[in-house]
């Protein structure tokens, strides 16, 4: 591939997510990782030689250095929550594409802020929810749109656990307020807001519940919590989200002609191989004993891990407004912008008692 096909990346923050996407980048066929940047340059380069970086990486002291570097097509940003508002929009008007971590912003005034910025620079927003660029989403999607095999959503439910033992509830930076004030909501939760519009074919519900019994760390940060959508229409989701149960990714819909089960929907058991299980048009059989037909799994298999699809579709938008003058994709900062407003509208529910509120 051409180098002015290769969109050229760069990181700002040494995070451990960071260690995945820049594989991403050094996997994918149409990006390159040329910079990485830290608070310290002795920070860069551990981060470059834990992950066994090529020499020709640029290394940075600090985050103003590499978004100042002119050979950056586009900068991918693993920083804090709280630190997304500023060096998101610094990245936008440096003419620089932004590919955030989630959660993308503390609500939906700071994401707005960030999405305008984009837009008035002519640079691709991208948030960097995995799962939804992984080939097995794809066939999701397809089965979720066939009106003979799935029908009209009626159900969703999915949660996304995980145990992030003492070290991790005391020291990390999703537990505490001034980092990431979203705790497991805006972490785990974010994946599984993600799945519930992504059946809904990102309609917004009407409705979100949030419910009773939150548990909150010390600092007032929720670390294991749930809620409910309603969808004008009737559908309802439910979801947990947590940093106190065992690792657990499931997501299944339920349909008025079929349903779909995902045991590892945010990461599959395995990088290069994923399964689904559908069941269409089914019923019990004789007397009640049995069911008439057994779930078929369907794997999908592919040479890429997720991160790198996510990577692909970036930097092909990317690719298409720097070398053919196409305008920024509005789709992902759209799809953004209602799993944000998810998340605020259950940030109200639980300081209003745990009342519906409208998600608008």
């Amino acid at each position: 591939m051409s180098p002015s096909s290769q969109v050229r990346f760069g990181i700002i923050g040494c995070a451990e997510i960071a260690r995945k996407v820049s594989r991403a980048m050094n996997l994918c066929p149409n990006a390159t990782l040329h910079a990485v940047a830290s608070r310290t340059l002795a920070k860069a380069q551990a981060f470059a030689t834990a992950n066994s970086l090529p020499p020709t990486t640029v290394l940075y002291g600090t985050y103003e250095a590499l978004l100042d570097d002119p050979d950056i097509d586009a900068v991918y940003i693993p920083l804090p929550t709280s630190l997304h508002l500023s060096w998101a929009i610094a990245t936008a008007r440096k003419k620089k594409h932004v590919l955030l971590e989630k959660p993308c912003a503390v609500n939906v005034t700071e994401l707005d802020q960030i999405i305008s910025a984009c837009e008035e620079n002519g640079v691709q927003f991208m948030d960097c929810t995995m799962w939804v660029h992984h080939p097995r989403s794809r066939v999701m999607a397809d089965f979720f749109s066939d009106p003979k095999r799935f029908g009209q959503l009626k159900f969703i439910r999915t949660c996304f656990n995980y145990c992030g033992g003492n070290d991790f509830l005391e020291n990390d930076i999703r537990v505490q307020p001034d980092l990431d004030p979203l705790g497991t909501l805006g972490d785990a939760g974010w994946y599984c807001i993600r799945a519930c519009l992504f059946a809904a074919n990102y309609q917004l519900p009407k409705f979100a519940t949030a419910l009773r019994n939150p548990v909150y760390n010390n600092a007032g940060v929720v670390i294991s919590c749930g809620a409910s959508l309603l969808w004008e229409n009737g559908a309802v989701a439910t979801f947990n989200c947590s940093f106190l149960a065992h690792l657990t990714m499931d997501f299944a819909a339920v349909g008025t002609n079929g349903s779909l089960n995902v045991t590892d929907f945010v990461i599959p058991y395995e990088e290069k191989s994923a399964s689904l299980s559908i069941l269409s048009n089914n019923n019990f059989d004789e007397m009640s004993l049995g069911w008439t037909e057994k779930p078929t799994e369907q794997v999908v298999k592919t040479e890429l891990p997720q991160e790198v699809f996510m990577v692909k579709e970036f930097s092909t938008l990317v690719n298409g407004i720097k070398n053919n003058g196409l305008s920024p994709e509005k789709k992902w900062p759209t799809i953004t912008r209602k799993t944000q407003l998810i998340i605020d509208a259950i940030v109200a529910s639980f300081s209003r008692g745990f009342e519906p509120v409208e998600v608008y």
